[in-house]
């Protein structure tokens, strides 16, 4: 009897021991991000983080002179906002970030930027704008976020293929035909651009144009 009782355990003890074995092995399940997405969002995190220090900046009072000059009229003009006539159940709100010549919002589309607009407000690469699309298919553009700005003086190019570029600090920035244009601004002129203040970027924004001598 006792070796009967022995054997029993031997059995239910290999039981165990390989019980662990049969069960399935848990995949882990990978998430494929797009670069395009990746880029975006890295830019998103960027301007939320400076913006939330210029709102400390503002509550702490410690803006100077010069801070509160930078800050233009437009962005606190009440004109640049909507009416509020249109509801959101007629109208589509999108935000994402100005890569210099279209918006690119959150799913990595492109949303054409009017030229025009973009030069008349000196949008920056890197700049959140607000795009509403009304119910008659308008659309309407507000910069939400502008980044933080570094001005550089540099000479106006023009390429074979009719693109302007601004030449400064020893780099290249691609320029809106329309803000050259606009400034009647000529290969070899003085050009006033605006770039962001941190980071890399192919675009720049055309402040002003001085005219070379004649």
């Amino acid at each position: 009897m006792p070796d009967q009782n022995k054997n029993l355990n031997d059995d239910l003890t290999l039981e165990i021991d390989v019980e662990p074995l049969k069960r399935p092995v848990e995949k882990e399940d990978n998430i494929i991000i797009a670069k395009s997405k990746m880029v975006l969002a890295k830019k998103l995190l960027a301007n939320i983080k400076e913006n939330n220090e210029r709102l400390i900046q503002l509550l702490a009072d410690n803006l100077s002179a010069e801070d509160e000059a930078a800050i233009s009229i437009a962005q606190l003009s009440e004109e640049n906002f909507q009416s509020g006539e249109e509801n959101s159940d007629q109208a589509r709100i999108i935000e994402g970030v100005f890569d210099g010549e279209n918006m690119i919002g959150p799913d990595g589309k492109q949303y054409s930027v009017p030229a025009n607009y973009a030069s008349k407000s000196k949008l920056v690469e890197g700049d959140i704008l607000k795009l509403t699309i009304t119910a008659t298919g308008t659309f309407v553009y507000k910069q939400i976020g502008p980044i933080e700005r570094a001005r550089l003086v540099g000479i106006l190019e023009r390429s074979l293929g009719g693109e302007y570029f601004a030449l400064a600090d020893s780099k290249r920035w691609r320029l809106l035909t329309a803000s050259v244009t606009y400034y009647k601004g000529e290969s070899g002129d003085e050009v006033v651009v605006l770039v962001p203040k941190n980071g890399e970027s192919k675009w720049a924004a055309v402040e002003n144009i001085v005219r070379k001598a004649e």
